[in-house]
Order: structure tokens, then sequence, then C-alpha cells
């Protein structure tokens, strides 16, 4: 007789109490174990979808409140909201569309969509931008017993293992070592050691914004340490178990999704600072300025001292990413690179070129990877992605042809998708014919939010 699974076992009964309607009995499990609120049986049903399907409003009014996600469809490629329109639960599918107009809480073509779930793109600070020039206010935050540290080593962050259940998206593995000024001491000032401001925590209520002289502001403040010394041998870690990321993937896709976001910050600006020691336009070196968001050139009348310059400051290199949709609407094109895992298939994507728009990118983009002709491009949402400081700027693009023709110098392979099969590599069906990037990745989103985009009934 085979073992009986009890993680499944509380699946099922979650499961089984959204379904009747037992408000008592589902709140009272997802306090007790958050992980199980966007679980989904064996069908890709869940909870959420149980509910809207038996018509219990104030479940699926708990379900929202607690943070449950609408998005997900299952083994039929319906949401949610599908199932509480089909059922005639408009109170309940009103409810999930997030307004008055009775419509599913997908953007209308032409719209951007809120990627503020997206990974890497949380963010719990405030940057505080004004305080980067203002060094005595630094060097005292730096020793102040409340400030957080946050160590780099060649740019891999100090983490250490998180030993927790299943959270229901199951990624998050590493929590970011937070260091008091004491610990780093030893470090700070020493040649081949850099330090960011990355701002204060956001305050739940109203901070003055001037204090008397030495007198404590209340705001807690968060740097970024990196240093090219091996610091093992000059500091003492608080636990014996941390350790440093070795590369930045897939590390960085297994921190908590809070945390992804101040660390995508940080690690953009360190590596830029690690490319920039001497000055592009003379040649001559430089110092760090303004909190650690800036270099200045050391040479006299060197021409980057005068006015602004993109070589002073962090540098952001713009990436379009699309998903193109088939004229027909029911098909997506996907392409794969050599490096990818086996079977696995993502959103086109390249650098936008000097001169040239979002939209006109992602037609040229396409273009040269697929052979397909582009028409019309919509941007969704946008992503930082800190290997080494891109920001995804994600768009929904629509074919105008359909025949491929691939540069293997720039991808391996691209196919043409259908919804159903991109619904099978969501649930990860077992017969599904491809699989997709990892949750974290925009291109995945984007995915997403075009089968919720064209969901039918």
């Amino acid at each position: 007789m085979a073992a009986i699974n009890p993680k499944a076992e509380m699946v099922e009964r979650f499961l089984d109490s959204a379904g009747r309607g037992d408000l008592e009995r589902v709140t009272s499990m997802i306090s007790n174990s958050n992980f199980l609120i966007n679980k989904s049986g064996e069908n890709g049903w869940t909870a959420l979808m149980f509910a809207a399907r038996n018509g219990h409003f104030e479940v699926v009014k708990a379900l929202l409140a607690k943070g449950c996600d609408a998005s997900p469809v299952n083994r039929s490629g319906k949401t949610a909201y599908d199932i509480a329109r089909f059922w005639g639960h408009k109170h309940i599918a009103m409810l999930l569309s997030g307004g008055q107009d009775g419509r599913p809480p997908y953007t209308l073509p032409g719209m951007h969509a809120n990627g503020e779930d997206l990974y890497f793109n949380h963010e719990f600070l405030d940057r505080l931008s004004e305080k980067r020039s203002d060094s005595k206010w630094l060097t005292a935050k730096q020793t102040s017993p409340d400030t957080v540290f946050l160590l780099f080593h060649n740019l891999n962050p100090l983490v250490i293992s998180e030993a927790m259940e299943e959270d229901g998206r199951g990624d998050s593995s590493f929590l970011m070592t937070r260091l008091r000024p004491p610990a780093v001491e030893p470090i700070l000032g020493r040649p081949g050691t850099t330090v960011v401001f990355l701002g204060v925590e956001k305050q739940r209520r109203c901070v003055p914004t001037t204090t008397l002289e030495g007198e404590d502001d209340g705001l807690t403040a968060w740097f970024a340490l990196n240093t090219e010394e091996d610091p093992s041998e000059l500091l003492k870690f608080p636990d014996p178990k941390c350790f440093f990321l070795h590369g930045p993937m897939p590390g960085l896709l297994k921190l908590s999704d809070i945390e992804a976001g101040v660390v995508a910050q940080a690690r953009a600006v360190l590596a830029w600072h690690s490319r920039y020691s001497f000055c592009p336009t003379c040649g001559s070196e430089t110092r760090v300025d303004e909190g650690g968001h800036k270099r200045t050139c050391l040479r006299e009348g060197c021409r980057s001292l005068k006015g602004i310059h993109n070589t002073c400051y962090p540098r952001v290199d713009p990436v379009a990413i699309m998903l193109v949709i088939h004229p027909e609407g029911n098909q997506c094109l996907l392409g794969r690179k050599k490096i990818f895992p086996s079977g696995m298939f993502s959103c086109l994507a390249g650098f936008i070129e000097p001169g040239e728009t979002v939209e006109e990118g992602v037609r040229r983009e396409v273009w040269e990877e697929s052979g397909v002709r582009v028409g019309q491009v919509h941007y969704v949402t946008s992503q930082p992605w800190p290997m080494p400081s891109s920001l995804m700027i994600g768009c929904h693009a629509v074919a105008l042809t359909t025949n491929i023709n691939v540069d293997k110098n720039e991808i391996e392979e691209a196919r043409w998708f259908t919804r159903q099969q991109v619904i099978d590599a969501t649930v990860r069906a077992k017969h599904a014919v491809f699989s997709l990037p990892p949750r974290q990745a925009i291109a995945y989103y984007l995915i997403k939010h075009w089968i919720g985009m064209n969901a039918n009934l």
C-alpha cells in the first residue's frame, strides 16, 4: 500500500474546504500554512477556482484578501474569472475583475499591465536620492546601529539557506545575510571595497524631513558593500552557514521576491563600478561620489567634469523582449537558444539600438531572429535584470507574416505554439511539448498575460 503524502493530503483538504464554502476552515488553514493559497489539484484547479465554481463569495473574497493569485489557468485553460462567468456567478466575476464593468482583469490592447508582482520589481526601500550628496549624513548612517549592509564578494551576495515549507511557488531558498556596521567595519575604506547607498526602509508613518544636530532621524539605511578581497579572512559572519552565491544564475532567482528587488538594485550598481574604475573619457583614475551613484574623474580638465555624461553615472541597457502573436490570435511565436535547458522555449529579445524606438527595436529583432514581420507593438510591463544591468521592456507584438526563417547566429529554433500547447506548458502537463522559462522571468509573465487576455469559455 502506497504511503500517503501528508502535504498532498493537506492540499486536498484545503481545496475541498474551498469548494464546500467552509470559510472558517479555509482561513484557518491559510493562517497555519500559507503555502496552500495558490496550490492546485491534479486538474489544475485552485481553491479560488473551486470557490468561484460553487458561488462562495465570502471564500473568494477572503482568498483574494490573503493575496491569492487570480491569473492561473486550469487544464481546460480557464481562470477563476472564466469559471465564475460560466456558472453565472456575476457578483463573484465582478469581484475577480477588480472593476464594476464585469470584464476580466486583463489589460486591453494598447494598455500596460501592472508588473509590480514581477521578480526583481519589488521595492521596499525609498532610494532617498536627495541624501546621496550629503556625505555627513551618509557617514553617520554607516555607523548607526540600525543600518543594514548587504555584503558582496566579486558581485556574489552573501546568503544563507532558508529552511521553510513550500510557499506554493516553490522557488525561494536563499535569504540575504543582513549585517550591522560593526560586522563590516574591518573592510570599510579598504582598497577594492565599494560602498553604495541603496536607500532607507519605507516608513508607515510620517518621519520629519529635518532634525536637530545630532538627532536621530529614525530612518533605517541600507548599503551594499562589494569587496575584491576574501572577506572570510577579515570578517566574522553572524552565522557559520553563510556563503557567497557562485555566479548570478540560478542563485539570484532563488531569493525571496522582496529581497530580490533590492539585490537587483545593489548588484547592478556594483557591477557598473567594477567595470568603470577608470575614466572612459581620458583613462585616468576615478573616485566614488554621491553615495556610490557617481564616479568622478581625478584628472583636472577632463571633459567628463563639465556637464552630465552617461559615463559618470550607473548605466542601464534597455532590452526589448516580446511575445509575438499570430495574426489570428490563436498562436504565439517562441524561440530557443542553444544555452537553454533542453525543451525550453521563450520570448524573443534583443537590445534597443541608439536612436531606435522600442517599437522599431521589437520589429527589427523579431525579423532578424525569426524572419517574421511584425506590425502592432503594445507595451505590457518592464523588469530590471541585474546581469549585469538591463531593463527588460516587455511587449506584445502582432505578426504580419507567419513563415519562419531562423538566423542560426541568433537563435537555434523558433516555432509557433497554439494557445493550448502554451497552457499545457504553463501547468506543466505530462503531455506538454515544451517547457517555459522560470516564473521569475518577464518572458513567463508575458506568456501568461497573453493566455489570460485571450481566455475563451
